[in-house]
């Protein structure tokens, strides 16, 4: 229990500590350089993880209630049905899928209310009148760009032939990264995270002394 605590915990704090300090700090589309293939990029996401969008305000509505509910679930399954089976592997990669889903909920759910918008000024934390969204309808903060390769595609390429093409094209943020580090160790030692064991108590089962009575 406190393991998975103190990762949440510290994803979390990481998460939200820096959000506020880009939010409060950049304005939208700002940038700071520390190389070419590292840059602090400030965008916001009506969506999922690394920019993807998901159907506009409805979309959006729906997505947030959908986060509520699977983090929820996945609080549940963490703590009472993971943690109890002292699977280390397990506990740790969930812990960490289950902060970066709460970390870019705090951003869809409560953004809109705490902060003023970002366009064109730098944001005020609980502005005087009122936030720029609604409760779950605010954006999510992302900051992290990494350009590490860029070219062309190919002009053989289908679709995307001599476009422009940037690895690592995607903006996130810590909660993403969270995530991602869940999934990795997930796939890396899947064969001691889905490990089956029983850790239910089991009857202990002693046997019957009896005596036999023998008449002769």
């Amino acid at each position: 229990m406190k393991k998975s605590l103190l990762i949440i915990f510290l994803v979390l704090l990481a998460d939200q500590v820096l959000k506020y300090y880009i939010k409060t700090n950049f304005i939208l589309g700002q940038q700071y350089v520390f190389a070419k293939w590292f840059i602090l990029n400030f965008v916001e996401n009506n969506g999922m993880a690394f920019g993807l969008e998901f159907g506009g305000e409805f979309g959006k509505l729906t997505l947030s209630l959908f986060r509520l509910v699977f983090i929820a679930a996945m609080g549940y399954y963490l703590f009472k049905k993971v943690v109890p089976t002292q699977n280390n592997y397990f506990i740790i990669s969930l812990s960490f899928i289950f902060a970066g889903a709460v970390g870019n909920l705090i951003d869809s759910a409560l953004y809109g209310i705490l902060f003023s918008s970002s366009d064109y000024q730098l944001a005020t934390f609980l502005p005087a009148d009122g936030g720029y969204a609604s409760f779950l309808h605010g954006k999510v903060v992302d900051m992290f760009y990494f350009p590490l390769w860029s070219g062309h595609y190919p002009s053989w390429f289908p679709f995307w032939k001599g476009q422009e093409f940037i690895f690592f094209r995607p903006v996130f943020n810590i909660a993403d990264s969270s995530i991602t580090v869940g999934v990795a160790l997930m796939i890396l030692f899947q064969s001691k995270v889905f490990v089956h064991e029983h850790h239910e108590s089991q009857p202990e089962i002693k046997p019957e002394l009896t005596s036999i009575n023998q008449n002769d």
